[in-house]
């Protein structure tokens, strides 16, 4: 195996998500290249070395461009607040380091295009974070897809609802809270959730050729930790919105952190003229599948549990029957990025597939702000 020296920056929960799927990949996919964890970096220098000592890194770093200085360092993992992403992945670039870097790719599509543009320039293998394409059941949503088993497509809709901010008392900004913080996350829901759903759906079903939303906050001030001042939200706190896609289908998205006794649920539903399809995060392992070609007395929509040995990815883990996680999303990213090393076909999304997803943000949040619709930028075909 070749080893290949991983310099992560940030501690926090992808942190963790990353440094796992580093871990686990070649225990259960055999591939050329083998991660090593050579250094954690963050500010708090006792709290990313208790981060290095739990995970197994060799080494830390305290100042992230000591850490892609580094020659022992072969990739870069991004894993810090959106505002940081740019200047990080363009200085790895410049430094000859591959780069994995945490959704969305950029503060806004303009930051975006500088990270495109660095990547492209220094020809550094590179991706982004958009794990729920490597959930076996969304995989196999794409091969039927693909394949044409559900003919012209007509519909596509997504939701992402979560309800851990409706509390007025809750503060923003600092290490746990950025995401409040339109400093440092740029967005809402709409480039931290509604993100996911746009990736996904460019995968699954082309491109979105323009878009009419709307965003709302409903908490306009709230306690900044930083300052210790009370300070004006100036993120969404939920968004919705309709799109034209580029085959003619049409899109409803809705996003929002204030749908009370949802804590996690992404779900997509697709109809075609022949079959539809949804898929439910909660219940990750299973693909919904409905074909109008069945016959009438049989049919229906039937509950696909996606763990059998020629499903997407699932031989690599255990017997049919058994399905596995969250967490296995990431193992399967790492796998893919590490063999499109080996064989030379990069695995996506890279950074052009994730300006793809900043151009449609900036789209919905332009059309919200003004109220009409707005046309997404185009990313050139490859």
């Amino acid at each position: 195996m070749k080893p290949l020296r991983i310099g992560i920056i940030g501690y926090g929960f992808m942190g963790r998500a990353h440094s796992n799927a580093y871990r686990k990949v070649s225990n259960f996919f055999d591939l050329e290249y083998q991660p090593v964890l050579q250094a954690a970096c963050a500010r708090d220098e006792a709290k990313v070395k208790a981060f290095a000592e739990r995970w197994g890194y060799a080494s830390i770093e305290t100042d992230w461009r000591k850490l892609i200085a580094r020659d022992d360092i072969d990739l870069i993992d991004i894993a810090v607040p959106n505002n940081l992403h740019a200047e990080m992945a363009i200085a790895a670039a410049k430094a000859g380091k591959m780069i994995l870097c945490e959704k969305p790719l950029g503060f806004d599509s303009k930051a975006a295009e500088k990270m495109v543009a660095a990547v492209t320039k220094a020809k550094v293998p590179n991706m982004v974070w958009y794990n729920y394409r490597r959930c076996p059941a969304v995989v196999l949503a794409k091969q039927l897809i693909d394949e044409g088993k559900l003919g012209r497509i007509f519909h596509y809709r997504a939701n992402f609802l979560q309800d851990w901010t409706i509390s007025a008392e809750l503060p923003q900004g600092g290490a746990a809270l950025w995401r409040l913080d339109v400093k440092a996350a740029g967005s809402g829901v709409t480039g931290d959730l509604l993100a996911h759903c746009i990736d996904t759906a460019l995968w699954l079903n082309g491109g979105i050729k323009d878009v009419s939303a709307m965003t709302e906050t409903f908490i306009k001030e709230r306690k900044h930790n930083l300052t210790g001042k009370v300070e004006k939200v100036g993120i969404d706190d939920a968004c919705a919105f309709l799109c034209h896609f580029n085959n003619g289908s049409l899109g409803l998205f809705e996003s929002t952190r204030y749908a009370r006794g949802h804590k996690a649920l992404y779900t997509l539903e697709i109809n075609g003229e022949h079959a539809s399809i949804r898929w439910d995060l909660h219940d990750l392992h299973r693909l919904q599948w409905f074909d109008h070609r069945d016959e009438g007395v049989v049919r229906g929509w039937r509950s696909i549990h996606v763990s059998d040995s020629d499903h997407p990815y699932m031989k690599n883990w255990w017997v049919p029957g058994l399905q596995i996680g969250y967490e296995h999303s990431f193992v399967h990213q790492v796998a893919d990025f590490l063999k499109g090393l080996e064989t030379g076909v990069p695995a996506r999304p890279d950074f052009q597939d994730g300006l793809a997803t900043d151009y449609v943000v900036d789209a919905v949040l332009a059309s919200a702000k003004s109220h009409q619709w707005k046309k997404v930028k185009q990313v050139k075909q490859k």
